[in-house]
């Protein structure tokens, strides 16, 4: 397990752009939910696992502030870390960056809690200790 994280690439798709030719903004919503399941594997922590260990993290809060245009091939490189982590709330950001000019295409930010299957709150420092020192060491 790491906190240096390794840049998630998404190279953009034509079925991806609308008929101006960029990247449909809501792409870059899918971009960092790719990015935050990167993130996690890069910690050491497959999302299935998670589920079939009985936890849950949806998202419950998500922003995405757009800066400059995406074009069918552009290669963005995201960069995630963790802001905020409570022990029940885990606060993502997401630095968007065109690989080949280095300029800022986009930044956002994703708010997820810890659940239960049946959608009850979970604290993470209470139930699944290892987990909750790993993201605490992230911040």
């Amino acid at each position: 397990m790491s906190s240096a994280m390794i840049p998630y690439l998404h190279t953009a798709q034509y079925y991806e752009t609308d008929r101006m030719g960029i990247v449909h903004h809501s792409n870059f919503i899918r971009w960092m939910e790719e990015a935050r399941m990167d993130f996690l594997r890069q910690q050491g922590i497959r999302y299935s696992d998670l589920e079939a260990s009985g936890l849950i993290s949806p998202i419950f809060e998500i922003r995405c502030r757009y800066r400059r245009m995406v074009r069918f091939e552009d290669t963005v490189a995201i960069v995630v870390r963790v802001e905020k982590y409570t022990g029940v709330k885990l606060v993502l950001s997401y630095t968007m960056t065109n690989e080949e000019s280095g300029e800022v295409c986009a930044e956002g930010e994703s708010t997820s809690c810890f659940v239960d299957p049946e959608g009850k709150p979970l604290s993470l420092k209470k139930e699944y200790h290892g987990l909750h020192i790993l993201f605490e060491n992230l911040i």
